[in-house]
């Protein structure tokens, strides 16, 4: 399936859980699970956003942006971390009121088999989507993924809570689960807003793909031909190389053009989404970078 497929569905299964979880919310009148209903709105919200980006970045380059539009996803999920925050903060509010006023709970069974039914549709989509969001280099699709297994992993917490709340009669335990969900939602968030702001900054790109450029290279490297400068960076799906391409002095254009499309064809069938810029060089020239003039 396309990644906007599984976003479509995400955006289903958001609407269900939802469903579930606020019925379940509802019939227990459980301040923890209200915790658990309100990180699934932002599961719908980050959802649509996600879908909507990941449009946006599958959109060609055009006049204003010749470099295409893929960091677009990395919008995404910074958006879904920003949302997180402030569904914890309302989590909290809502537990320390409860903390300071106890009320019992009610059809606690119910309750939990919704959540229980509500986590077993998450689990399964974001084990999904996940394996997808990786093999397609997608980080919006990664990013909603990592949401969901969180919002499963709260609601394994929230359901081992009212257990204990159900074994002991201790009704505080309700709403410092609820906090302790606010507080792990919390890292999720910061972790999806600080992956997103490092993102966009021309990240290199993966360890694993800058060892399969390189071993491209080196099957060309010889006495005739060098390489160096080689820099890499990534753009939601796609990835992008630069590098100079040394070469003697006495070749004619066409011959040096000739070289270069071999190694640029080599390197993008290597790596997927590879785009390859390779500027010629004769052997006895070098190029200078950061030079302390450069006011940058």
């Amino acid at each position: 399936m396309e990644i906007r497929t599984y976003l479509k569905i995400s955006v289903g299964v958001a609407l269900a859980t939802i469903t579930l979880k606020t019925g379940a919310w509802w019939v227990s009148d459980s301040v923890s699970l209200l915790s658990d209903a309100m990180e699934s709105l932002v599961n719908l919200a980050g959802a649509m956003f996600a879908l909507m980006m990941v449009t946006i970045a599958a959109r060609p380059p055009d006049e204003d942006h010749p470099y295409g539009h893929h960091k677009a996803e990395y919008f995404s999920s910074g958006f879904e971390g920003v949302l997180i925050f402030a569904a914890a903060l309302g989590i909290i509010w809502a537990a320390v009121d409860r903390l300071l006023d106890p009320q019992p709970l009610q059809a606690v069974g119910l309750g939990i088999m919704l959540s229980v039914v509500s986590s077993t549709l998450n689990g399964a989509l974001a084990w999904s989507m996940l394996r997808k969001g990786r093999a397609a280099r997608s980080m919006a699709l990664q990013a909603d993924a990592r949401h969901l297994f969180t919002d499963v992993w709260t609601s394994a917490g929230v359901i081992a809570g009212l257990l204990a709340v159900g074994a002991t009669g201790w009704q505080w335990l309700d709403p410092v689960i609820a906090i302790a969900v606010a507080l792990n939602i919390l890292r999720e968030g910061w972790s999806l807003v600080a992956g997103s702001a490092d993102a966009l900054m021309d990240r290199a790109i993966e360890p694993e793909g800058q060892a399969q450029i390189k071993q491209v290279l080196e099957g060309f490297d010889h006495q005739t031909i060098r390489f160096d400068h080689v820099v890499t960076r990534r753009a939601g799906q796609r990835r992008f190389v630069d590098l100079h391409m040394h070469m003697p002095a006495a070749w004619t254009l066409g011959r040096a053009a000739a070289v270069r499309g071999e190694v640029e064809q080599a390197l993008m069938s290597a790596v997927p989404g590879l785009r390859a810029t390779i500027q010629l060089l004769p052997l006895d020239v070098e190029a200078h970078f950061n030079d302390q003039r450069d006011p940058l």
